[in-house]
């Protein structure tokens, strides 16, 4: 489909090209400023080193894995590590591109027909298994209703996946501040038995109070952070996918581009509509 429209979204996207699937530079900067700030408080404090405590470091950090880790799975703990760099950068596809390149197919497939879609076309969507698949699937003649329930399927299943990945920073955002906590309680037990030894009292006061201080840069500044993030991140996928499963569909049935254009500015946010020029 070559016309005013198609000229407008093609540029807009290489655009949006430019700044996704890489660093999300809003998180690394929210935590790494964060992290930055509390460090540069203890260097002013004149004592960086009396912040770094052993014993304290142990059962903040081994204590949240250990207590995380008999929440879940050992395979869910690793599927986690798997999607976390999900969570530091951008979504390789935003729903106003996902929304422009399904009207281009759907144009496409309308005015030169289903089958020439295979080849480059087809092709050109290979970076997006999820559509590259559909898109498949509608070529080789499946019926659009199984199309539509193996799609729905994997969004299923891709979402589950992530929402693991999110239950289990959200745990560990939940456990540091009780290890933490417990580290506290700790400290003070030592201290207070051996009130007659005052070379020891310092060491277990360190501990009371750097593994609350471990606890809670752990929750606040990283865990919890990064579950939200990872948690938008998902939601945009789900969106992303949920716009090209009505477009493989859409594409399926060889229905008219605007049709479907008003279709998915019914689902996207009102800040990500597509407005095309129709010629």
């Amino acid at each position: 489909m070559a016309d005013g429209g198609s000229f407008l979204s093609r540029s807009r996207r290489d655009l949006a090209d430019e700044g996704r699937g890489g660093v999300d530079l809003a998180t690394v900067v929210g935590i790494g400023g964060a992290l930055a700030l509390i460090g540069l408080a203890m260097v002013l404090g004149g004592s960086p080193g009396s912040f770094i405590d052993l014993p304290a470091i142990l059962i903040v950090i081994l204590g949240t894995l250990a207590v995380t880790l008999a929440s879940f799975s050992f395979e869910e703990v690793a599927s986690t590590v798997q999607v976390l760099p999900r969570a530091l950068t951008h979504p390789r596809v935003d729903a106003t591109e996902a929304a422009d390149r399904m009207l281009d197919l759907a144009g496409q497939a309308r005015s030169r027909g289903l089958l020439k879609l295979q080849g480059a076309t087809l092709e050109g969507t290979a970076d997006e298994p999820f559509l590259y698949k559909g898109l498949g699937l509608v070529i080789d003649g499946v019926a659009e209703d199984e199309v539509e329930a193996m799609m729905r399927r994997e969004m299923e299943s891709t979402a589950a996946h992530n929402a693991r990945g999110v239950g289990v920073l959200r745990r560990a955002a939940e456990v540091s501040p009780a290890m933490g906590l417990i580290g506290t309680l700790v400290g003070l037990v030592q201290m207070l038995g051996n009130l007659d030894d005052p070379a020891r009292i310092g060491p277990s006061m360190a501990v009371a109070l750097l593994t609350t201080f471990y606890g809670a840069i752990l929750s606040n500044v990283v865990f919890a952070p990064l579950a939200s993030k990872l948690d938008r991140n998902a939601a945009e996928e789900q969106l992303v996918c949920h716009l090209y499963v009505l477009g493989v569909l859409s594409v399926a049935r060889k229905e008219n581009p605007r049709r479907l254009e008003m279709l998915l500015n019914s689902v996207l946010p009102p800040h990500q509509r597509i407005r095309r020029i129709h010629v």
